[in-house]
């Protein structure tokens, strides 16, 4: 099989336009993004990981943050730099990208983390937590069930394909802590 991270970059590369409009609304991101806005101090520096076209996340949050954007996809980051000028934007392997210790007030991993291979998500998260500042803020989206999917034509797009590997996470106080402490305010 194909390495997924290659199927993930032309998939996105190929689907870009179809997968999000330059014009999308905040949608489901919304109620996310407003929880966001209620716990990070307005200037602090977010991370976007999987930050796609930029839209809505790093256009919503640029507003009010300095906002670094990081995706596999050349043509997702090329979308990103012209839809929101005000971000810094990063074409890079999220799983190698490396910033110094305590770098952000807040972190986003939305519909992302879905695509790295399993063995590599543990990784990611250790560096995760390095990135934030104390007390900062991670917000991700997981997989409900276990679940490794590929998808021919994504979206209907000829050649768009598309891998995915949904871990299942159950979350206990300790776990949460260990990553974030911020998160043992919301029990699992």
């Amino acid at each position: 099989m194909e390495d997924p991270k290659s199927i993930v970059r032309r998939g996105y590369d190929l689907v870009s336009q179809v997968y999000r409009r330059d014009d999308a609304d905040d949608g489901l991101y919304a109620e996310w993004l407003d929880l966001l806005e209620r716990r990070v101090e307005s200037g602090s520096s977010v991370l976007d990981l999987g930050c796609g076209c930029g839209i809505p996340v790093a256009r919503r949050l640029a507003q009010r943050y300095a906002v670094t954007g990081v995706d596999l996809s050349p043509v997702q980051i090329g979308r990103a730099r012209e839809l929101v000028p005000d971000a810094t934007f990063i074409c890079v392997d999220m799983t190698t990208v490396q910033f110094p210790d305590a770098s952000f007030g807040a972190i986003t991993c939305l519909f992302a983390l879905i695509h790295l291979p399993l063995a590599e998500q543990p990784a990611l998260l250790r560096s995760v937590r390095r990135w934030l500042r104390p007390g900062g803020l991670f917000m991700a989206t997981v997989g409900h069930r276990a679940w490794t999917g590929v998808e021919k034509d994504w979206l209907g797009v000829k050649g768009g394909g598309m891998w995915w590997r949904h871990s299942f996470v159950l979350a206990t106080p300790s776990s949460r802590n260990a990553l974030a402490p911020s998160l043992a305010e919301h029990p699992a």
